[in-house]
């Protein structure tokens, strides 16, 4: 059985090329990570349509839920153009109903938006009140793989609900362990549930500079970046188990 595959999300330009020097084997594209991820700027995109890894763009018009009305959906069709356009290999996506459930008809409008680009349901999924009936429906959509946390604010809390989509899942669509994934305990969740990929920021903090930034409330004392140092440990350790 081959490791893991390692999916690094980055969210600016010095983070990707870490990413891709450490060895990421794929790249989750966003802005503002501290807000869960945006859809990131058209130049960030076109950075990253030259890495020699795929780049996958996560497509999430505002923060916040997932529950998307019309203006919404069309901004992130329009995101979706754009990253067919300048050539990336997939997006990431995910719609939810106000109970949690997936919005089936706003995820297959956004599938059909993507076209021939691969798709990832990201962690919507974890607010699905029956994680195994959103598994099924992004098997029915035809995703490509699930980003999940098994509905806990981390993966490694997520263990019973990552089995629970692993199991309905039986190699329709590929698993991807998400949120809390460190090289520390990755070891440890592949032993409790055989997931396909894992994904991670890979990150380190440091201090932000201009106090002038802090003082006003234009940034916080830190900002977490991707170290290519964490990103190559994380290979290191997925080849091991």
């Amino acid at each position: 059985m081959s490791a893991p595959l390692l999916e690094v999300c980055v969210a600016d330009p010095e983070s990707l090329e870490a990413a891709v020097a450490g060895g990421a084997q794929r790249i989750e594209l966003c802005s503002a990570l501290e807000l869960g991820g945006l859809t990131p700027s058209p130049g960030l995109m076109r950075r990253a349509a030259e890495a020699p890894v795929p780049v996958y763009c996560l497509v999430r018009s505002r923060s916040g839920d997932f529950v998307y009305g019309p203006a919404d959906i069309a901004a992130m069709r329009a995101d979706i153009a754009e990253v067919r356009r300048l050539g990336l290999a997939g997006v990431v996506i995910g719609a939810s109903r106000p109970d949690g459930s997936l919005d089936e008809k706003a995820l297959a409008d956004l599938s059909e938006a993507a076209g021939p680009l691969g798709r990832t349901l990201h962690r919507a999924i974890d607010l699905a009140p029956d994680l195994g009936a959103a598994t099924d429906t992004a098997v029915r959509l035809g995703f490509e793989r699930v980003l999940s946390s098994g509905g806990q604010r981390t993966a490694p809390d997520g263990i019973e609900g990552l089995r629970r989509i692993h199991g309905t899942a039986r190699g329709r669509l590929k698993v991807m362990a998400g949120s809390g994934v460190t090289p520390a305990n990755v070891e440890a969740l592949l032993r409790a549930v055989a997931v396909d990929e894992v994904h991670s920021s890979c990150s380190v903090a440091h201090p932000v500079e201009g106090p002038a930034a802090i003082r006003l409330g234009f940034a916080e004392a830190t900002r977490r970046r991707t170290d290519a140092g964490v990103v190559a440990e994380f290979r290191r350790v997925l080849a091991a188990v």
